[in-house]
């Protein structure tokens, strides 16, 4: 048998305690930063196929946006054609799902897509052959809710499963390297707007403690202009976020599934911005964990009572899910599968419309 994956560096972690179990011919799609270098070991060859449009201060028109990802999605279809890919494997909800897929329906060629953004999906798992869910109650959620088809319960996050086997820096190697000492690290993710960012490092220069800010999504020169404390530091390009997020005294985040399973799995005390993703499968999972998830203006307070997220069965039922994933993969079958179609794409999209 022979896979391809399509992912960004977060998907990609997701993948690879899938991809490490699997006994398959693998082909890489990487789309921006750190994918590849986490795809290297489970793929006989990488292709990039572009990267994200991120969340510039500054945003760009759809046209723009259609223009680039058109021009990715040839990149995808190029690295694929003549492979003999019997699968295509996706995850998450940004810009490598949409190529992907895009590209395996060109060429003709099944998807299984694990989905774990259960209130915010991208619209093209409409053309996926079939999906996974965390859970019964998230099945359910997508079926009703966007009459997705032919979606299987996993029962848990294989991402999950990769955070527990990775391999952290020591923490006093982290904090030399920023020159910071009992800092709080703010991570700013795809839960936040760029409207939100100026009130937010207000916020965060009036606790008048040491700031280490992850831009994450954002332009790290637009977000240092705005920073007026000598206390709060700005990081540039791809960094090691585990190991900073171990390393501080509390962690801020604006971001979603991917920050909050590696906040539960390394048990950081942590709080979780409200954004403007009211519904969403992470901010459900901080909940259950014990994370506060506050709007901007309640961050001091709660810092000061903040404490380390209640993971429960979090790496268990991510093992399970490893397996179960892997079984649908060992087994797949296009003739048991059907596309939900332009119904549930249109319904997705209706629901995603509200974010833009």
């Amino acid at each position: 048998m022979k896979i391809a994956v399509a992912a960004e560096a977060a998907p990609a972690r997701t993948l690879a305690p899938i991809l490490e179990k699997l006994e398959v011919e693998c082909l890489g799609l990487s789309h921006g930063p750190g994918a590849a270098e986490i795809l290297k070991p489970f793929c006989s060859q990488i292709y990039p196929i572009g990267s994200g449009r991120g969340n510039s201060l500054q945003k760009r028109s759809r046209t723009h946006i259609a223009y680039l990802v058109a021009g990715d999605t040839l990149k995808a279809v190029k690295a694929l054609k003549g492979k003999n890919i019997d699968l295509i494997l996706t995850c998450g909800n940004a810009g490598d799902v949409r190529k992907g897929i895009s590209a395996a329906n060109i060429l003709r060629i099944p998807v299984l897509h694990l989905e774990q953004d259960i209130y915010n999906p991208i619209e093209m798992i409409a053309f996926a052959n079939q999906v996974t869910a965390p859970s019964n109650k998230y099945k359910k959620y997508l079926e009703d809710n966007y009459l997705l088809k032919n979606i299987e319960n996993i029962g848990g996050y294989p991402l999950a499963s990769y955070i527990n086997q990775m391999t952290l820096k020591n923490s006093e190697d982290v904090k030399n390297t920023y020159h910071m000492d009992d800092f709080i690290l703010l991570a700013l993710g795809g839960d936040l707007k760029g409207s939100d960012i100026p009130g937010l490092i207000k916020t965060m220069e009036s606790l008048e403690k040491p700031v280490l800010i992850v831009p994450f999504r954002f332009n790290s020169l637009q977000v240092r202009k705005m920073v007026k404390s000598p206390l709060i530091k700005v990081v540039d390009g791809f960094v090691d976020l585990p190991s900073i997020m171990k390393s501080c005294q509390a962690m801020v985040y604006g971001a979603g599934m991917g920050i909050t399973l590696e906040a539960g799995v390394l048990e950081v005390s942590s709080i979780k911005i409200k954004g403007f993703h009211h519904e969403h499968s992470s901010v459900d999972l901080a909940r259950d964990m014990g994370i506060p998830v506050v709007d901007i203006d309640d961050i001091p307070h709660t810092l000061s009572t903040v404490d380390k997220p209640q993971s429960k069965n979090l790496i268990k039922d991510a093992e399970v899910a490893v397996d179960k994933f892997v079984n649908l993969v060992n087994n797949f079958r296009v003739e048991g599968t059907s596309k939900s179609g332009w119904s549930t794409f249109n319904k997705i999209g209706k629901a995603r419309s509200k974010f833009r």
